[in-house]
């Protein structure tokens, strides 16, 4: 592989130190994630903490890295450096990784293009799916669901990612938030979505009916926490209350799209995010409506959508 020409992107979210390596023609030649570590008990990290685990991380995922570079020439380098594309969007742990990047910038001379943690999701899902399509310029719908974002999104295609207009998602707690804060009280680890969906997978009692409301494009979900803390407590039974959690999830996520269609019409739907790794939430969604996925590896935080966006750049 000796002269091939490669990309690298790098992705420092609050739950994951992520480094890609991507070949022109958009072949994922390597995709490293490091967890950032939660101690048992918590939900969540701090800014501080979150920076210093990068920190403690990078090391070793660009070690990794190396290996597969070997002789490959490094074109580019892209790297997430706040959450969303608009202004005044920040969180400190994004600088860690920026840091990274412009040292390899800096010693390789290869150019260094930033985006948001967002349009890496969303070109995640795109590059995951095939959904190449969807860069025509035209107007689709994407949900961004995990433990730090649920928004539903018009998005359209641009030179530094993606346009995208907030319509609507939650009004309180995210999707991730309410799955992770009851997996802990249920005693699962954090993060606790996968644990959930295998517990939820085994559940063979009937799932209490539970109507999301949704009010201007928003759902409020701090009353799914109070609803499934209560059901564990009345019943100790982790599986039915993840079935039931994943179901209002699932519903909650339904009902917005369905307010999206009857405002702008029937459309492409894209869903990035963490949470929609989950088969039991895209199945219900993907009965209904026109819509792709990532899989699973590229759902949750990675930098390969950064990497994407930025063979994009260069083409």
């Amino acid at each position: 592989m000796s002269g091939e020409k490669i990309i690298i992107g790098i992705d420092t979210s609050n739950y994951t130190t992520s480094v890609a390596l991507m070949d022109l023609n958009g072949g994922i030649i390597a995709n490293i994630k490091r967890p950032l570590p939660v101690k048992e008990g918590e939900r969540g990290l701090r800014q501080s903490d979150a920076v210093f685990a990068h920190v403690k991380n990078i090391p070793s995922a660009m070690q990794e890295a190396r290996e597969y570079i070997g002789e490959r020439k490094v074109l580019a380098i892209g790297v997430s450096e706040r959450p969303r594309n608009i202004d005044g969007s920040y969180m400190p742990c994004f600088l860690s990784g920026v840091a990274v990047a412009e040292g390899i910038s800096a010693a390789t001379g290869a150019p260094l293009y930033k985006f948001s943690h967002q349009c890496g999701h969303v070109m995640a899902a795109i590059h995951s799916s095939g959904r190449y399509d969807l860069l025509d310029g035209r107007a689709f719908s994407a949900f961004h669901v995990s433990g730090g974002t649920t928004e539903m999104l018009r998005v359209s295609a641009c030179d530094g990612g993606f346009s995208a207009e907030l319509i609507g998602g939650t009004a309180d707690l995210n999707a991730g938030q309410v799955i992770d804060r009851i997996g802990v009280l249920m005693g699962l680890s954090f993060p606790a979505g996968a644990e959930m969906e295998r517990l939820a997978l085994k559940n063979e009692k009937k799932i209490p009916k539970k109507k999301p409301t949704i009010k201007d494009f928003k759902v409020n979900l701090s009353g799914l926490e109070n609803m499934a803390d209560k059901l564990y407590r009345e019943t100790g039974d982790k599986s039915l209350v993840s079935a039931f959690v994943l179901e209002f999830i699932g519903d909650s996520l339904m009902m917005l799209a369905q307010s999206y269609v009857e405002r702008f019409g029937e459309c492409d739907f894209l869903f990035a995010g963490g949470v929609m790794s989950n088969s039991i939430i895209k199945n219900k969604i993907s009965k209904r409506f026109n819509a792709s996925f990532a899989e699973p590896a590229l759902s949750a935080d990675n930098a390969v959508g950064i990497a994407a966006l930025t063979r994009l750049k260069i083409k």
